[in-house]
C-alpha cells in the first residue's frame, strides 16, 4: 500500500512568515505609537522609543536591520530626548522671567517716566521737562501746547538743533505769561527739513498708575496716570 504525501511543499521565507506570529500586544503598541505620531498629539521620546522596540521585534529575520541604520535611529532618539528636556528648560527660565517681570513692574508703580507720546499732565504751578526727538540737524522747531479744548496756550521755539533728542521746559504758563490750570495738555513739535514741514516724535513725562503683565509672555506694558498705556522698552527714563 502506497502512501502518499499531501503537504504542500514550503519554502524556507513561507516557513519563515508563518512563523513570525505578531502578538496582540505588539500590534496595540504599534498602533497606540503611530497614533500619537499622526494624530494631534506630538511624537515624544516614549512614543518614539515604543515604535523602535516594536520595529525590532516584528524585523524580517532574513533582512535584519542593520547597525548603521539601528545606530542612525537610536541618534534620533538622543535628539528627541535632548529637544523634549530643552523644552522642559524654556519652559522652567519663562516663568522665572515672568516672575521677574512682576516684581520689576511692582517698584514702577507711583514712579515718573518719559516715554514717546503726545500728552501729558500738568499740575497748575509746577513745571514740565520732555523732549523732540531731531531725526537731524535743523535750524529751528517750534513745540505748540494745547489745552484739551485745542485751543493752544504755548508755544516754544527751539533753534539749531543737532540729531539726537533736544530738552526743552514749560514752566506751566501761557503765552500771557499766566499759569494754566491742571489738566491734560497736548504737545505736537514740527520743524523744516528738506524744505518740507515734518511732525516730530515728542518724549513726554508721566506717573506709572498700574501695570499689566501679558499671561502669553509679551511684553511689560506701562498704565499711564490719566494717559494711556507705553511698553516697558519704549521708556527712556524712570525718575523718583
Amino acid at each position: 500500500m502506497s502512501v502518499s504525501d499531501t503537504t504542500s511543499s514550503l519554502s524556507l521565507n513561507d516557513i519563515l512568515a508563518n512563523s513570525s506570529i505578531k502578538t496582540t500586544k505588539d500590534t496595540d503598541a504599534l498602533a497606540s505609537a503611530a497614533g500619537s505620531a499622526t494624530g494631534k498629539k506630538a511624537l515624544g521620546k516614549d512614543a518614539f522609543l515604543q515604535l523602535l522596540v516594536t520595529q525590532l521585534k516584528n524585523q524580517n529575520p532574513l533582512e535584519p536591520q542593520g547597525n548603521s541604520e539601528f545606530v542612525a535611529q537610536m541618534a534620533q532618539f538622543s535628539s528627541l530626548e535632548g529637544i523634549t528636556n530643552l523644552n522642559s528648560t524654556v519652559s522652567g527660565i519663562a516663568g522665572t522671567f515672568g516672575s521677574s517681570q512682576a516684581l520689576q513692574a511692582s517698584s514702577l508703580v507711583g514712579r515718573s517716566v518719559i516715554a514717546p507720546g503726545d500728552k501729558s499732565v500738568m499740575q497748575q504751578g509746577k513745571s514740565l521737562t520732555g523732549s523732540i526727538a531731531i531725526p537731524q540737524s535743523v535750524a529751528s522747531t517750534s513745540l505748540k501746547i494745547t489745552d484739551k479744548d485745542g485751543k493752544v496756550v504755548r508755544t516754544i521755539e527751539l533753534a539749531d538743533q543737532k540729531a539726537g533728542n533736544a530738552s526743552f521746559t514749560w514752566d506751566g504758563k501761557n503765552d500771557a505769561g499766566n499759569p494754566v490750570e491742571s489738566g491734560t495738555y497736548t504737545f505736537a513739535a514740527n520743524s523744516t527739513i528738506d524744505g518740507q514741514s515734518v511732525a516730530l516724535v515728542t518724549n513726554l513725562p508721566a506717573t506709572v498708575n498700574s501695570v499689566t503683565i501679558s499671561q502669553t509672555g509679551g511684553e511689560l506694558m506701562l498704565n499711564l496716570a490719566g494717559l494711556s498705556s507705553v511698553a516697558l522698552s519704549k521708556v527712556q527714563t524712570i525718575g523718583l
